[in-house]
């Protein structure tokens, strides 16, 4: 019997958080991540039980960084008259 080392799984460990851990990092509600999710424009969560769901962090990074390099201003409305 031949024993697999490690170096011929060439698995890359990917970490995963949830739904705490991704609150403190990303600082938006709930609600807002769940809407963003459903356009397409949040990273999926995906089940890791029936009653437990993560996030892949590096796919959480590449979003915050993306939004860093996007340079677009976020348009507020004024509920100030000018």
């Amino acid at each position: 019997m031949r024993i697999i080392q490690d170096n011929e799984l060439n698995i890359t460990a990917r970490a995963l958080i949830n739904r705490k851990q991704l609150l403190k990092i990303v600082p938006l509600s709930e609600r807002t991540i769940f809407d963003l999710e459903k356009r397409g424009q949040f990273p999926k969560r995906f089940a890791l039980t029936a009653r437990n769901v993560a996030w892949d962090l590096e796919e959480v990074k590449e979003w915050i960084e993306d939004r860093k390099a996007s340079g677009q201003s976020i348009f507020r409305p004024s509920f100030l008259s000018s």
